[in-house]
């Protein structure tokens, strides 16, 4: 959070019933004319150039604004998914903290809100190496330790609020993506995307996944979420009777969801987008805090600031509900 409050993330977590989570930022910028997305580095390196910058900074602003409007708090995510230092080289920007400049890019912009801002936790984005749709590009545990601890550490440095390594496909990366997280100091998060069946992307059940890295890592994540998931797909899995379990559901606390109910395999082959009416997305997503105690709820591919404006009206009128409000 921002400079002179003194909460920590952990306890920002734990004392918010519901966080709003910003929807699509690169697949947003991906379908704009204007843009051009790195080979290597996606949209991280928009920042060095004023038309990116320009273009990330009024997507951001629109999830901050939509936050402030409902008085929501609000997690935003640096746009570092495909920023480790491998890349970062292959881009010619080797040399430059592109890590903590998106981090201080987006703190700039949050820090501008003023009392809202305190509501607002960023988080440093990684990923996993490869195809994040593919598990068989997936690192083995050990390797992916050493690769990915070079961007956790300079995530960790540049401030940001926890750290969370997104759309994992297969466990053996995200063990060694967390013991690398861990090793920062900083709360972190892992978030997989899941198969209806209960599993990850690798086959690995859910319940298998979250306890083996429970299990293998000191300190432990501080909770999971899922993402690129549809959340007809998500509450699927969730209630699976032998891949999942109540453990799970209680380690998992979010969705970040698409609108497209397709299989990752389908999502990567369609040439259009294809997307969902915001008032039934807002409506499927705000199902999950009801139904399953969901707690971070956002937005992946598909949305946009409308999916997100819908999204934080539900949890508002949820939220008024509870307290008899309304």
């Amino acid at each position: 959070m921002t400079t002179g409050t003194k909460m920590s993330f952990k306890d920002f977590f734990a004392s918010s019933p519901v966080i709003l989570g910003e929807g699509a930022v690169i697949e947003r910028l991906r379908r704009s004319d204007d843009i051009q997305l790195d080979e290597y580095l996606v949209n991280a390196a928009l920042i060095y150039q004023e038309k990116g910058r320009s273009a990330l900074e009024f997507i951001c602003r629109q999830y901050l604004e939509i936050g402030q409007r409902y008085n929501l708090p609000l997690l935003l995510s640096t746009p570092t998914w495909r920023a480790g230092r491998d890349r970062i080289e292959a881009a010619g920007l080797a040399g430059r903290d592109l890590n903590g400049d998106n981090f201080r890019f987006l703190a700039k912009l949050r820090d501008s809100y003023g009392d809202y801002a305190r509501q607002v936790a960023i988080c440093g984005l990684m990923s996993c190496r490869g195809d994040a749709y593919n598990p068989a590009e997936a690192m083995d545990a050990a390797a992916a330790t050493g690769f990915h601890a070079w961007q956790a550490d300079a995530l960790a440095a540049s401030g940001v609020d926890f750290l969370l390594a997104s759309t994992l496909p297969a466990l053996s990366e995200a063990i060694g993506l967390a013991r690398a997280q861990a090793a920062t100091g900083l709360p972190y998060m892992i978030s997989f995307v899941v198969r209806p069946e209960g599993t990850l992307l690798d086959g690995t059940p859910l319940n298998e996944a979250i306890s083996s890295i429970d299990a293998a890592i000191t300190p432990r994540p501080l909770a999971y979420l899922i993402n690129c998931t549809h959340a007809s797909i998500f509450r699927s899995a969730l209630l699976h009777g032998s891949n999942s379990s109540a453990p799970v559901r209680e380690r998992v606390v979010g969705l970040l969801a698409n609108t497209a109910s397709l299989s990752p395999e389908e999502l990567d082959a369609s040439a259009e987008l294809v997307e969902e009416a915001p008032e039934t997305f807002g409506r499927s997503v705000v199902a999950l805090h009801r139904e399953l105690g969901m707690k971070i709820l956002g937005g992946c591919c598909g949305t946009d600031e409308r999916h997100i404006e819908r999204l934080a009206h539900e949890l508002s009128d949820n939220r008024q509900k509870a307290m008899g409000l309304s």
